[in-house]
């Protein structure tokens, strides 16, 4: 076991070896793709990337439900 000096040493060179491994990891991919999710579906709360699979979504698993005004312009 180390002790006095060299443990702090240690401790010092660990603690800077695991900085650089964390900024060099950069962003992760969960938090871009949660990020991505920009649309939330009214009805059930389920996100989506862009306006065509919302138009999709809705239609698909909420049909009688009337298509929310700004879905109004999008094709699908």
């Amino acid at each position: 076991m180390a002790r006095g000096h060299q443990k702090i040493q240690s401790q010092q060179k660990n603690a800077k070896k695991q900085a650089e491994i964390k900024k060099s990891k950069g962003h992760d991919q969960k938090t871009a793709a949660k990020a991505a999710l920009v649309f939330t579906c009214g009805v059930c709360r389920s996100q989506m990337p862009d306006p065509k699979t919302f138009k999709q979504h809705f239609e698909s698993k909420h049909p009688k439900t009337p298509l929310p005004p700004e879905l109004e312009g999008v094709e699908a």
